[in-house]
């Protein structure tokens, strides 16, 4: 997998490995691109570091098709999610190719060292706890459209 530009995999505070800058990001910057491989609904995978999609490929109707799970093979896998992130993703459809792109934006400054964060934004049913560590830590990753979904025992740890 090649090395991103300006990043560096490393043990995180966060959790497990995560990503951190070795230069400066200005908000609104593209900080990386990732590179994954493309899975359906009713495909047999692992989605531990896929993003979500909304259904790029249209049905007979022009209608949204199904989500579609974009696996991440490269460094962004280790991306870690914050409550108050410094980046978000962003993904389009690439007709020609029939795949997805990702990439990450920074959402303010990002200064060397500092770990990359993005907000994972769980659906409830696979919601789980969060330490993120953040001052703005909501304590569970979820999505907040979904936090009245989530199980007692979750829905308690939510601040």
């Amino acid at each position: 997998m090649p090395v991103l530009d300006g990043l560096k995999v490393v043990r995180s505070a966060i959790h497990g490995y995560g990503v951190i800058a070795l230069r400066r990001f200005e908000e609104g910057e593209v900080v990386c691109w990732g590179d994954g491989i493309l899975y359906r609904e009713d495909d047999d995978f692992d989605d531990t570091y896929s993003l979500i999609l909304p259904g790029y490929e249209l049905t007979a109707d022009k209608e949204e098709g199904p989500p579609l799970f974009f696996d991440l093979v490269c460094q962004t896998r280790w991306i870690n999610h914050a409550c108050d992130p410094n980046t978000y993703v962003d993904t389009d459809w690439d007709e020609a190719k029939k795949t997805a792109r990702a990439w990450w934006v920074a959402v303010r400054a990002i200064e060397p060292g500092e770990e990359l964060t993005y907000d994972y934004e769980f659906a409830a049913d696979v919601a789980e706890p969060c330490a993120c560590g953040s001052a703005r830590c909501r304590g569970v990753i979820v999505d907040m459209s979904e936090a009245d979904q989530l199980s007692p025992e979750l829905r308690a740890r939510l601040r």
